[in-house]
């Protein structure tokens, strides 16, 4: 039995399931879930020293690569002075300041210490600064863990939504309505009989939890036109997207100004931070200056921000985006090239550091696109490169994500593990 196993079985006695989120369990492809004691680059490495090209990126942090020296050192430099306060510190301000200078639309921010608080506090905000409930998200978008955002699509374009998860009560989630990604009708037809009632609207900009599937044109469009004439509060979910398929998310790809925008794991710089943020007359209903509460014991914390405030640093130095960009570009186009003339259907996209593939011929556009992907062909890609050394989302729901430290070399790599797993993989198509 490998260390890996042997930890995996170790840990479903005391970790219910093994695991701290789910999808680490590695339920959707099977197997055994890798235990990484280190990460350094664009390299991860398992307990059982076995090396492998990190397309996960903590999710998408790790952005400028595992473990930056710069990063690392200016953590530790934190850490001298202490690890948490529960008081005020002046690096808060200039994180907030820096994220108002990359991202304007966030007139004012507050930090928090993840995506899910940030995305519960922006719905409180929206509801309390309307005065309605009822809330729009959609199907394939994760929003995090809340009550209200764990329910899935009933039947017809008007139902409510139903728990998708045991333990949320039906009346927790019957003010939320779930609509189809990426259908302009379905919005407008929720707006034009229920839009006094809608209290916001919370997408994801690029979908990345149903893969990658980013908005069309037409959609945006009509977020922003109709939020605006019925008087909801427009919500950017950019906790995936911030800073990791542009400097500015997608909003500055957009060219849309959200009332509010959630925003996470980079400005962390792969520690525990979170922010949300928007309209200087929205923010102003949280408290302690309006009614709208919400609070932190942790949130701000000096370790944290720091690590962010270094990482932000980075991302802005020149050529990062252009570079990142290119590195993805090469690996999305490249898979796409070897798995077609493997006759294997594939197709890819990207953006930024941002990456999705499907094992399909046609690029999903929604949810119900996604789940008409071959799951089976993704489950034997998944193991094939894992066994060759090269690490994705153990989900066929998941994005991907490339680093400023994948080279052109360590892609040229990939790709040729990748031809030799389609290979395989053409055997039993």
């Amino acid at each position: 039995m490998d260390r890996n196993q042997q930890l995996f079985e170790k840990a479903k006695t005391i970790i219910p399931g093994g695991v701290n989120s789910p999808v680490r369990a590695f339920g959707s492809v099977g197997g055994i879930p890798r235990f990484i004691n280190k990460a350094q680059g664009a390299y991860v490495w398992d307990e059982n020293q076995t090396r492998y090209i990190d397309y996960v990126g903590s999710w998408g942090p790790a952005i400028v690569g595992h473990a930056h020296p710069e990063v690392v050192q200016a953590v530790c430099q934190a850490a001298k002075n202490g690890l948490s306060f529960g008081t005020p510190t002046e690096n808060e301000i200039r994180i907030a300041e820096e994220i108002r200078h990359i991202m304007p639309s966030m007139e004012q921010i507050r930090l928090v210490s993840s995506g899910t608080e940030a995305t519960m506090s922006t719905i409180r905000l929206a509801r309390g600064f309307t005065g309605r409930d009822n809330i729009i998200k959609f199907e394939g978008c994760y929003h995090g863990h809340s009550d209200s955002l764990l329910v899935k699509a009933g039947s017809g374009l008007l139902t409510f939504g139903n728990p998708s998860s045991a333990g949320v009560p039906e009346d927790f989630s019957r003010h939320t309505l779930v609509l189809p990604y990426n259908n302009v009708e379905a919005l407008q037809q929720t707006f034009a009989n229920k839009g006094d009632s809608i209290a916001c609207v919370i997408v994801e900009p690029i979908a990345g939890n149903m893969n990658m599937i980013p908005a069309t044109t037409e959609f945006v469009r009509a977020l922003r036109e109709l939020t605006e004439r019925y008087g909801s509060v427009l919500i950017y979910d950019e906790v995936m997207t911030g800073f990791r398929v542009a400097l500015g998310g997608a909003q500055s790809i957009h060219g849309i100004k959200p009332d509010l925008t959630t925003i996470g794991k980079v400005i962390g710089g792969g520690m525990p931070v979170a922010a949300f943020g928007g309209r200087a007359d929205i923010m102003a209903n949280i408290s302690p200056l309006g009614a709208v509460y919400q609070a932190g014991t942790l949130s701000g914390n000096p370790v944290c921000v720091t690590a962010g405030l270094k990482t932000l640093e980075i991302i802005q130095r020149p050529d990062f985006y252009t570079t990142l960009s290119k590195h993805t570009r090469q690996l999305s186009d490249g898979l796409t090239a070897i798995a077609r003339e493997a006759n294997i259907p594939f197709s890819s996209r990207s953006e930024g550091g941002m990456f999705g593939f499907y094992f399909t011929d046609n690029l999903p556009s929604c949810f119900a696109d996604m789940q008409n992907t071959n799951q089976i062909l993704f489950k034997e890609f998944f193991h094939a490169m894992l066994s060759r050394g090269a690490a994705f989302a153990p989900s066929a729901y998941e994005a991907g994500f490339v680093s400023a430290a994948h080279s052109s070399e360590i892609i040229a790599d990939t790709l040729g593990l990748a031809a030799e797993a389609f290979t395989e993989i053409a055997r039993t198509v």
